[in-house]
């Protein structure tokens, strides 16, 4: 039993060193491939610019559309860019070799999870006011917009990527990944838009908050082991 304390300290330590390394080398790389970063955000603002002219001008409309409208885009938008999550690394043999690494691959998988998140779902929330005003949307609800979707944004990225995981080894996998993480980002969406809504309508939104917050910390321990064994079974295929 003595010996375990010890054991156990040393492996969460080099997790965690890891998952810090990981993450500075995975925010560099992603930061040179620019285009795609910027490809989601183009579809996200181009979608929401194109919206008003599609359903037409008309202030109240377009009020009572915004929270729905923003949140599914962005839903779209993170789901685009989840396809690459580990298609690079699994075609180069990268992907095999942190599944032989001493380090835990939970830390690896939640640090490629947090880069994604960074370079695509905060993007896409700091954006979301600007947006919104484009889609007429209330000044009440411009503060439950953005908090909402910095949560919940960071749970479609951790959910997206067990679907990720499941389907790296396979060719042209989005209609697949679409399929396998749509049902589980719905409580996501339903919860966003109701932190959205409550915020127009005058009420408190921090219920729906809380909701989103948990299921962000229910993602953030079951997903990378989700996705982590997912890995481990494509790369023995």
């Amino acid at each position: 039993m003595a010996a375990a304390g010890p054991g156990s300290s040393e492996i969460g330590h080099r997790g965690a060193a890891g998952f810090i390394a990981l993450t500075r080398t995975e925010l560099l790389l992603a930061l040179r491939k620019r285009g795609d970063i910027a490809n989601p955000l183009l579809f996200f603002v181009t979608v929401l610019a194109l919206f008003p002219i599609g359903v037409g001008p008309e202030p109240q409309l377009l009020a009572r559309l915004a929270p729905g409208i923003i949140w599914v885009m962005a839903l779209l938008a993170t789901l685009l860019s989840q396809e690459g999550l580990f298609r690079s690394d699994f075609e180069d043999g990268s992907l095999e070799q942190l599944t032989l690494s001493p380090q835990p691959l939970y830390f690896a998988v939640l640090a490629k999870v947090s880069v994604h998140w960074l370079v695509s779902g905060l993007p896409l929330a700091l954006l979301s006011p600007l947006l919104g005003l484009m889609l007429n949307l209330p000044g009440g609800g411009y503060l439950g917009l953005l908090l909402s979707l910095l949560l919940g944004t960071a749970s479609l990225s951790l959910i997206g990527a067990v679907g990720a995981a499941l389907t790296v080894a396979l060719r042209r996998s989005g209609l697949l990944l679409a399929l396998i993480v749509m049902p589980l980002y719905v409580p996501v969406l339903i919860f966003g838009t109701g932190a959205v809504q409550a915020a127009l309508d005058g009420h408190s939104y921090a219920a729906q908050l809380s909701i989103l917050a948990a299921l962000l910390a229910a993602a953030a321990a079951l997903a990378p082991l989700a996705a982590a064994g997912a890995i481990r079974v494509s790369t023995d295929s």
